[in-house]
């Protein structure tokens, strides 16, 4: 067997070629071993070398560029995840519930509808000036992420909802949630109760006592919606990166889903 005298470079983890001049070149230094037996084709070292170091380049180049394709799969489908969170939408859906003076309004269409004692009681807080009202705003969210389109199947929890109350175009109460809501990854309604005390009498008193008591009536009698309601809301979703708040508010009215 022909022993070439490598290049004078370092061999693997220290070691120094064998001598020359030694007697028996193959076996007087143990490292010689190893390195003819990582020789087998008897290539001078540094070619030996370039072609361990340029294989070892190619290697890592296929790795990294796997990794690089995996990395930005997985940024993409996150990033389109997190849009989706920032997408939930929101609807008017009904209202329940609803009281004037502790009156329910459930079966009544008019003012007729009121016995003598209700309706005694109801013309004499109007002239006292006050006319409490109470109700439930019933607001239904949808979650997009359901894991449909290559999004994640991601439940969103509402944190927080702070929201301006409008009835008839004019601006009265302001409240917030009072306790977190989860909206499940099925892409299925939630629905979300708000719940409602105002005096009318303080927003509407220029209107006179029976257009108020017939605008609690189309809020909660028997034919009662909430057509004559919007709502303008910013919600606060929680994320795996912490809060997130909807960059505007939204304006939630019963004919649509909005997000904005």
């Amino acid at each position: 067997m022909r022993i070439l005298r490598p290049q004078a470079r370092v061999i693997g983890h220290g070691a120094t070629p064998p001598a020359q001049d030694a007697p028996f070149p193959l076996f007087s230094n143990p490292q010689s071993i190893l390195f003819i037996a990582s020789n087998p084709f008897n290539e001078p070292y540094t070619l030996l070398e370039d072609r361990m170091n340029a294989q070892t380049r190619i290697r890592l180049g296929i790795l990294a560029c796997a990794l690089a394709a995996f990395s930005c799969s997985q940024v993409r489908d996150f990033t389109e995840s997190l849009k989706g969170l920032a997408k939930c939408t929101f609807k008017l859906d009904s209202i329940s519930d609803f009281r004037l003076m502790g009156i329910p309004l459930s079966g009544k269409t008019s003012l007729s509808d009121f016995n003598l004692v209700d309706a005694g009681k109801l013309a004499t807080a109007f002239a006292q000036g006050t006319f409490p009202a109470s109700f439930t705003l019933n607001v239904a969210a949808i979650n997009p992420n359901d894991g449909r389109e290559g999004k994640f199947k991601t439940p969103a929890t509402i944190t927080g909802f702070p929201w301006t109350l409008i009835l008839d175009n004019t601006t009265t109460i302001e409240g917030d949630i009072a306790s977190p809501v989860t909206l499940p990854s099925t892409g299925e309604q939630t629905i979300i109760p708000l719940r409602m005390d105002l005096d009318l009498a303080r927003f509407f008193r220029d209107k006179g006592y029976e257009s108020i008591v017939n605008l609690a009536l189309a809020l909660g009698g028997v034919n009662g919606s909430p057509a004559r309601v919007t709502l303008k809301a910013r919600p606060r979703i929680k994320t795996d990166f912490g809060e997130i708040a909807y960059p505007g508010v939204i304006t939630i009215v019963d004919k649509e889903f909005r997000a904005q």
